[in-house]
């Protein structure tokens, strides 16, 4: 049956303490919300996302990451609260969707997984809680069963001490026919300690009219809400530790994996070692490469190469049969043969197989208005603590000597030097010092 997915992100998400909307918070580089939104496109063509608290900045992501995704504007005012989250407005109607069966996630489940989904959609009760149990339910509304029935799910705020013992807790997740669905919505109240509409009086309503309520229990790591900065950390930490021992049972070596940071689009082929404390960010793609500790690697292809220690390789960069040494940066740059063993910045050049980059070279990319690019040929060899002023041009089989500043092309073959001439002064250093006293 063909589902249609309601992802709530309308929340102020007061716990964050943070200006941002919560499901903007990233996790492993991404906002949380962007999980379940391709969690939810992998089940559905029909995508809905619930807006409220700073709707301008989720309504912008969504424009640019997700097009397709339906959006609704939710009414703090008179439709508060879970439910009304699923109200057009004041008249309450449930908003539209196309299909006969509705899945309702929460956008601050970024750990959520198609198995979780499967299994709630593969039940065929006309209503499905997702659910888990939890020795410290804490903070979660507790599902209520009569010999193994739902009986109704009670907010934490509204809970009996009886109730409160309850460790089979509601994870917020339905899935609901809609027809009751349009049922429902309208016949919600604000009678509750909140004064607002929850959506989980659906389920007593359903009891009440005899409909069958089937109940998915999930793992609380899968099924984990983040309300704050620590549940944020636990939850990336989490997802990191999926990561890497998807990469390591896929034949990457990781030295010390737990200090490792990777994020979800970084892709290994081949024969690939990672070693500690190395930051992998963005689409980055690692092929047959070793990447040294304390490096890091953002939205770049390194193929055939070592990287590293204490690398850092920029967006837009492509590395392969390169040597990158520690305390080398590189920024939007395409290095194949190159050796660049220590201390420089090659920002926006190619460097072509066979040259050497020495010690302490600076490509001067900027000139305080824009950036300009710098080209270098085959076998060409730079000396230690030189500037290459860009826009700049040096063919194939040239040599640079230390110490030089490059402002001008360079053909092939050439010798270039801009170093004035040495000059010793007897008993200089007896003048100087006898000077100042």
């Amino acid at each position: 049956m063909k589902t249609s997915i309601i992802i709530m992100a309308a929340g102020k998400g007061t716990r964050m303490h943070s200006v941002l909307p919560k499901v903007l918070h990233k996790i492993c580089g991404k906002p949380m919300i962007s999980y379940i939104i391709q969690e939810a496109l992998a089940y559905s063509d029909d995508v809905h996302v619930i807006l409220g608290h700073e709707a301008q900045s989720i309504h912008a992501f969504l424009r640019e990451h997700f097009p397709s995704v339906k959006e609704h504007l939710q009414d703090l005012i008179h439709c508060a609260g879970t439910g009304g989250a699923l109200m057009q407005g004041v008249s309450k109607k449930a908003i539209a969707v196309c299909y006969d069966r509705v899945l309702i996630l929460n956008g601050d489940m970024p750990l959520i997984h198609g198995g979780m989904i499967e299994k709630i959609l593969g039940q065929r009760e006309d209503v499905v809680i997702g659910a888990m149990e939890l020795e410290n339910p804490s903070g979660y509304g507790r599902i209520v069963l009569k010999d193994d029935c739902v009986q109704s799910i009670i907010e934490e705020k509204d809970c009996s001490q009886e109730e409160r013992k309850i460790k089979t807790v509601n994870a917020g997740i339905y899935a609901v026919n809609r027809l009751l669905l349009e049922e429902f919505i309208p016949r919600l109240n604000q009678q509750n300690a909140q004064k607002e509409y929850y959506l989980t009086d659906i389920v007593q309503m359903a009891v009440e009219q005899g409909v069958r309520i089937g109940v998915a229990m999930g793992d609380a790591e899968s099924l984990m809400g983040v309300n704050n900065k620590i549940e944020q950390s636990r939850a990336e930490e989490i997802l990191l530790d999926r990561l890497r021992k998807k990469a390591m049972l896929n034949g990457v070596i990781m030295h010390l994996p737990h200090t490792i940071y990777l994020e979800e689009d970084v892709e290994f082929v081949g024969e690939c070692e990672i070693y500690e404390s190395v930051r992998l960010c963005g689409k980055t793609k690692i092929i047959n490469s070793v990447i040294f500790s304390h490096s890091v690697i953002e939205s770049s292809v390194i193929e055939s190469s070592d990287v590293g220690p204490l690398a850092h390789i920029r967006p837009k960069s492509q590395i392969k049969n390169t040597h990158i040494g520690n305390f080398v940066e590189v920024k939007a740059s395409s290095l194949d043969g190159v050796k660049a063993g220590h201390l420089s910045y090659l920002g926006d050049c190619e460097i072509h197989e066979g040259s050497n980059v020495g010690a302490g070279v600076i490509t001067c990319n900027y000139d305080g208005l824009k950036k300009h690019p710098t080209k270098i040929g085959k076998n060409v060899f730079i000396g230690s603590d030189c500037q290459l002023i860009a826009p700049l041009v040096v063919e194939s089989e040239v040599l640079i000597g230390a110490g030089t500043t490059v402002s001008k092309n360079c053909t092939k073959g050439d010798l270039v030097l801009s170093r004035t001439a040495q000059k010793n002064i007897p008993n200089g250093y007896y003048k100087f010092f006898k000077k100042q006293n």
